[in-house]
C-alpha cells in the first residue's frame, strides 16, 4: 500500500488564526469529575463548548479546524471521545489538529507549538507527538484514555499522509501505556498485528516509530503474558533493516520486551561486531532479557578489555539473580575509576543482597549518571518497596521526585503506601510525583475476580 494519494495535498504549512482560546484549567491532584457541559469563559471571538463540539462535525475543514484547536486549549476530558472522530477525518490538518487535541488532554505537562505575535498564534507544522514519545513513559498524565480514542490512531497509523501517520502512531505510543490487567491484555491483543505489519513498511521513519512504540507498549511487566511471537518475530527481522537507526532501535525494544526468541540473534550479532556501539548494543539488548543460557557470555564479558561490555555483562548477570555472582562482579568492577561503573556495581550489590539504594538515589543528582540510576532503581522497586523509605526521606526534593517516578514506573502495588505518605510532602514538585505514582500504583493492584 502506497502512502500517497487518497487526499492529494498535505495542507497549509502554516495556519494563522486570531487568539482567542481558553487558559488552561488548572490540574487538580484527585481529578475530580468535570461538569457535564463545561462552559467556556466569555472571550472575545469564543463560543460555548456545546457549540465547539458541534462545529466538529461541520461540514467545513476550516470550522472543524477551529474547533479542534479550541477544544486542544480547553484541554476539557469531554471533548476526548467526540475528537476522536476527527483524527480519521478526510482532511490532513484537521487530523493533525485532533491528534494534538488529544495528547493535550491526557499529556501530564502539555505540549502546544505556538508562537506568538501580537494577538496571533502561528501553528506550525511540526512533528509534537515524537516529542511527548521522547520525553519518555511518563510524559502521558494518570487520567484514562478512552478506548475509542485509541482505536482511532491506530487506525490513523495507516493514514496515506506520512505526516499524519507518524503522529498517530506517536500519539498512540504516548497514550496506550496507561491500562493494566484486563484492559491491558486486549489492548496489546489488538494492537501487536498492526504495529508489527507496519515494521514491513517502506517508509524508514515508520518502520523506527513502529518498532519504538512496541518497545514502549509491550515492554515486560510483571503480570504480562508472554508475548505474542507475531509481534516478537516481526522486531527480530528489524534487526537486519538497511536503515541503522531501525536496527539499533530493534535491538532495544527486544530488550525491553525480554523476549528470548530473540537471544540468539542477538548473540550472532554481538559476535559478528565483537567491540564498539553496535556490539555494546546487542548485549545490552541481551543483558535487559537476562536469560540464563547468557550467564557464561555475560561471565565472560566481565574481563572485557571494553568498560562498557564489562559493565554491561554486570547487569546481565545482576538480572539473573544468582547471588554466588556478586563477588565475580564486584571483583570485575572493584578497581574500576569509572563513577558509571562504580554506579553499575552499586546496583548488583541492591539486587543480589539487598544493600541499601543510597549511593544510587545520590547519583540522581549526577546528570552524567541520572539515567542511569533512575533506570536502575525502577528494575529495582518491584519487590524492594521497603528500601525506598530511606530515599523517599532525602532532604533533595530532586531525589524524592526521581524515587517516586521510580516506584511508579516500577508498577509495584505494594509500594503504594510509600507514594500515598509523600503525597502531603512539602515540595510542590515531589507532590506531584507522589500523585502520579499513586494513580499508577493504584491501577496495577490486581482487581478482584467477579
Amino acid at each position: 500500500m502506497g502512502w500517497r494519494g487518497r487526499k492529494g495535498s498535505n495542507g497549509p504549512a502554516l495556519v494563522v488564526f486570531v487568539l482567542c482560546f481558553l487558559p488552561a484549567r488548572p490540574a487538580s491532584p484527585a481529578y475530580p469529575a468535570s461538569p457535564a457541559h463545561p462552559a467556556l469563559p466569555a472571550y472575545p471571538g469564543q463560543v460555548t463548548f456545546e457549540q465547539a463540539a458541534k462545529d466538529l462535525s461541520s461540514s467545513d475543514p476550516g470550522t472543524r479546524v477551529k474547533a479542534a484547536q479550541m477544544l486542544k486549549e480547553a484541554g476539557y476530558p469531554e471533548a476526548a471521545v467526540p475528537l476522536a472522530a476527527l483524527i480519521t477525518d478526510p482532511a490532513d490538518e484537521v487530523q493533525l489538529e485532533a491528534i494534538a487535541a488529544e495528547l493535550n488532554i491526557f499529556l501530564a505537562e502539555r505540549i502546544v507549538p505556538r508562537k506568538r505575535i501580537g494577538f496571533v498564534i502561528e501553528v506550525r507544522n511540526q512533528v509534537v507527538a515524537e516529542s511527548a514519545f521522547s520525553s519518555g513513559p511518563l510524559a502521558a498524565g494518570p487520567r484514562p484514555v478512552p478506548g475509542e480514542v485509541l482505536t482511532a490512531l491506530r487506525t490513523a497509523m495507516r493514514d496515506e499522509q506520512p505526516r499524519v501517520a507518524l503522529e498517530a502512531i506517536y500519539a498512540f505510543g504516548v497514550l496506550a501505556v496507561e491500562p493494566a490487567g484486563a484492559a491491558r491484555r486486549e489492548l496489546l491483543k489488538s494492537s501487536g498485528p498492526a504495529l508489527a505489519a507496519m515494521i514491513g513498511v517502506p517508509d524508514p521513519a515508520m518502520r523506527f516509530a513502529a518498532v519504538r512504540v512496541i518497545g514502549r507498549l509491550f515492554a515486560k511487566r510483571e503480570q504480562d503474558e508472554s508475548i505474542e511471537e507475531m509481534v516478537g518475530d516481526a522486531v527480530i527481522t528489524a534487526l537486519n533493516d538497511s536503515d541503522r537507526a531501525v536496527k539499533g532501535a530493534a535491538m532495544q525494544t527486544l530488550g525491553m520486551l525480554r523476549y528470548t526468541r530473540g537471544v540468539q540473534a542477538l548473540t550472532d550479532l554481538f559476535q559478528y561486531y565483537g567491540k564498539g556501539e553496535p556490539a555494546e548494543a546487542a548485549l545490552d539488548a541481551i543483558a535487559r532479557i537476562a536469560h540464563t543460557a547468557s550467564a557464561p557470555l555475560f561471565a565472560s564479558q566481565l574481563t572485557a578489555k571494553s568498560a562498557a561490555l564489562r559493565g554491561i555483562a554486570a547487569e546481565g548477570l545482576a538480572r539473573l539473580g544468582d547471588a554466588s555472582q556478586l563477588a565475580p562482579i564486584q571483583a570485575a568492577l572493584g578497581n574500576e575509576r569509572s563513577d558509571s561503573l562504580a554506579l553499575t556495581s552499586a546496583f548488583a550489590t541492591a539486587m543480589l543482597s539487598g544493600a541499601p539504594l543510597s549511593p544510587i538515589a545520590e547519583a540522581l543528582t549526577r546528570p552524567r549518571l541520572h539515567d542511569q540510576a533512575r533506570q536502575y532503581l525502577v528494575e529495582l522497586a518491584p519487590g524492594r518497596s521497603s528500601l525506598f523509605t530511606q530515599p523517599l526521606q532525602d532532604p533533595d526534593a530532586r531525589i524524592r521526585v526521581d524515587v517516586l517516578d521510580a516506584l511508579a514506573l516500577g508498577g509495584d502495588a505494594a509500594a503504594l503506601p510509600l507514594a500515598e505518605r509523600a503525597l502531603t510532602d512539602p515540595d510542590p514538585q515531589v507532590a506531584k510525583a507522589a500523585e502520579r505514582a499513586v494513580a499508577r500504583l493504584r491501577a496495577s493492584q490486581p482487581r478482584p475476580v467477579s
